[in-house]
């Protein structure tokens, strides 16, 4: 009785855990897949009838490969300066300008809150070519400086903080201001608090964003030197080196696996956040 009171009936447990069942093969599966095939020898057949899910000898052949033919460290250190950049950015002004966007009674907020939407319909694709230009003109193209610049600010992290600040009730403030608290004491013994889970939100968002980015990064960098992992590894699809599907497949790993890395060590601080952030 406890387990259909709280669970449901046991036929909707099934449709609930098939569901669950089919959403995670579609979204982790082809991980899985990409995985054990670079595990595969050049013996074992990836695409095909004759081709199977695990590999029948794995080996690491095409992982040692990928840091053979390519300069991987120099690769991870230029995309981890970029995240870093990033995630400092992303933290330092849309806190603050999320924090101000919750602030009632100052002129021209509604108007602000309006130009940031409008600047989120505008894909990437459509203004990359003036971003170009102004990275150009600025003199930084061939710089991490000019992969980072562009994504210095999201609107998007700005709305997630001002969600998070507006939460805050009002009285909490008041009494704030009551013990005389100023400004930047309310900032950060009150609102700094609460949105703290929010907080590591965007610091994941920034660190997943800029670690993946792709297309910017192929726009703006011309030297190898400079080159961040993504767009290093896109060099394993060069004839020159010997093109492999093993070794493609290898490549991705290696770059998906700091993003799971800052994920899993975030996770558990992202939900101590968001409960240390609840108004007591």
């Amino acid at each position: 009785m406890r387990i259909r009171n709280r669970y449901g009936r046991p036929r909707e447990l099934i449709v609930r855990y098939a569901l669950l069942l089919v959403i995670l093969s579609i979204t982790v599966g082809p991980l899985l897949w990409q995985f054990s095939s670079s595990l595969k020898g050049t013996g074992e057949a990836i695409f095909g009838s004759q081709a199977t899910f695990l590999p029948t000898s794995p080996t690491i052949d095409a992982y040692i490969k990928v840091f053979q033919s390519l300069p991987i460290g120099m690769y991870m250190l230029n995309s981890l300066i970029v995240c870093v950049l990033s995630i400092t950015s992303q933290v330092i002004f849309p806190t603050m300008a999320g924090y101000m966007m919750s602030r009632k009674g100052w002129h021209g907020r509604k108007f602000v809150f309006a130009i940031l939407v409008i600047s989120m319909m505008f894909s990437f694709e459509s203004i990359m070519v003036s971003l170009f230009m102004m990275t150009n003109s600025f003199g930084i193209v061939d710089t991490l400086i000019g992969v980072w610049l562009p994504s210095a600010i999201s609107a998007v992290n700005i709305f997630i903080m001002r969600a998070a600040f507006s939460a805050v009730p009002d009285e909490v403030e008041d009494a704030a201001v009551l013990d005389g608290a100023n400004e930047w004491q309310r900032f950060f013994r009150v609102y700094f608090p609460a949105g703290l889970g929010a907080l590591l939100v965007v610091v994941i968002n920034s660190f997943v964003s800029a670690w993946d980015d792709f297309l910017w990064p192929f726009i703006v960098l011309r030297s190898e030197s400079n080159f961040t992992l993504t767009l290093g590894l896109s060099r394993l699809a060069e004839s020159s080196l010997g093109f492999d599907v093993r070794i493609v497949m290898a490549g991705s790993i290696i770059a998906i696996i700091p993003v799971l890395i800052v994920f899993i060590i975030l996770q558990r601080w992202f939900y101590k956040g968001v409960a240390q952030g609840a108004i007591k």
